[in-house]
């Protein structure tokens, strides 16, 4: 049999196989149709490893392509595998898991700053607790006088000229009332004196005192304690202690003053401030409480001058009738005590009393029975009628108040006890009490 070659062959062999005639090989085709289906396939995979091999030399080109900007540019962050950038540690690391608020030992550090910062706020309050009295009294003050302002607002006057209306008047009362008490004690302080002198000499010619002195050597003590080094630095000691005494009140009694005229001039504003600390929407209600507070504090301010009146007007016309000296400081004295809850109507008739004693028993004894009728009227009829009108405060919460306060601050809480008192039993009773009732 002759071998031809044929161009199919000549593929074939150029595709690197080797190819037979049909005729010699497959008598039906069916080799032919094979190997033509290996020659695709091995095209097809040319092809493809011919791709794959051009991609790999593309990537590899853009790998460096981006090497090559990246060097350029300087030191690109380094990513993870999946493709997010890595944070640098920081220098000294990073910070590790907070405490557990739970925790004993945060527990009881931060329990312990917290008292100590107690203890140090409840120091600095003590060491300025009379400067805050100063200023509450100031301010007490100012909220008494300020219903006058308003009233002179009412008749068209401008808030500074009524404002300045009334500090004047408050300035000539007080002035007025220092006037009327200096001159009768400056007189009474130089008469006694003038008459040392003359009382020791009476004394040393009386009867009685000669058998004392002779029995217990009074004089003779006297003069060695005199004498004594005690003695004179305890009288220094105690003019010193007198002498800071006098200049803390005037200087207390001028701050009172300065704050009061301050206060009074610029209240509406000091108002505003305080209720702009609140929430804006509870700021109305804020407002008409606070409006209601500080107008019990004027009313209480003046019914207690309207009481303390009409017992000096009272003291003065009986003590007048009485035919007393120095009728009008006496009479200054009982309008400035009774002031004073609860007990400052009776101070006032002990120092009226005792200085009437020494003009006359008699008019001593008219005294007391004049100023415990007095304190009868005044308790049961005119200091509910008057009180009723400016705070609504029952009377036993007003006695608890007052004794409450006086164990407090003294004098100073017992005036202030009852208008304090008055505001919070209003907060109980539109704030407090109609919260637990929707409860």
């Amino acid at each position: 049999m002759n071998t031809e070659t044929t161009p199919d062959t000549a593929d074939d062999e150029a595709a690197g196989g080797t190819s037979t005639n049909a005729d010699d090989t497959d008598t039906d085709g069916t080799g032919g149709t094979a190997a033509g289906a290996t020659g695709d396939t091995s095209g097809k995979a040319a092809g493809d490893a011919g791709g794959k091999a051009a991609t790999d030399n593309a990537d590899a080109g853009k790998g460096a392509g981006a090497g090559s900007r990246t060097g350029e540019q300087g030191d690109a962050a380094a990513c993870d595998d999946e493709g997010k950038p890595v944070v640098p540690a920081p220098r000294f690391g990073h910070p590790g898991r907070p405490l557990r608020r739970t925790s004993p030992f945060y527990i009881g550090f931060v329990g312990g700053l917290g008292l100590i910062t107690a203890w140090f706020l409840a120091q600095a309050f003590a060491g300025i607790k009379d400067v805050l009295v100063l200023i509450l009294i100031s301010f007490f003050l100012a909220a008494g006088l300020n219903p006058f302002v308003e009233r002179l607002q009412k008749l068209g006057l401008p808030r500074k000229w009524s404002v300045a209306t009334v500090a004047i008047s408050f300035l000539l009362v007080i002035a007025g009332f220092i006037a009327a008490i200096a001159q009768p004690l400056t007189e009474q302080t130089t008469d006694l004196i003038n008459s040392i002198p003359d009382k020791l000499t009476e004394l040393l010619h009386n009867e009685q005192f000669k058998r004392l002195d002779e029995k217990y050597a009074i004089i003779d003590k006297a003069k060695e304690a005199a004498a004594s080094a005690n003695t004179a630095e305890s009288v220094a000691g105690g003019l010193l202690g007198f002498g800071k005494l006098i200049l803390n009140s005037v200087f207390d009694t001028l701050t009172v003053l300065c704050l009061t005229l301050y206060f009074l001039g610029s209240l509406p504003s000091i108002k505003e401030a305080i209720y702009r600390l609140f929430p804006s929407s509870r700021r109305p209600r804020v407002r008409a409480l606070g409006d209601e507070i500080i107008g019990g504090i004027g009313g209480y301010v003046n019914g207690m001058l309207l009481v303390a009146s009409c017992a000096g007007v009272s003291s003065y016309v009986f003590l007048v009738i009485l035919d007393l000296e120095f009728a009008l400081p006496l009479a200054l004295v009982v309008a400035l005590t009774d002031l004073i809850p609860m007990i400052g109507a009776t101070i006032g008739a002990v120092v009226v009393s005792a200085v009437a004693f020494f003009d006359s028993p008699g008019k001593a004894l008219a005294c007391v029975i004049f100023y415990v009728a007095y304190q009868q009227f005044e308790n049961y009829l005119v200091y509910p009628r008057v009180m009723k009108r400016a705070v609504n405060v029952p009377p036993a919460i007003t006695i608890i108040a007052a004794l409450v306060g006086a164990a407090l601050l003294g004098v100073t809480g017992a005036l202030l006890a009852i208008p304090i008192a008055a505001g919070v039993l209003l907060i109980l009773r539109e704030v407090v009490t109609p919260r637990q009732d929707q409860v």
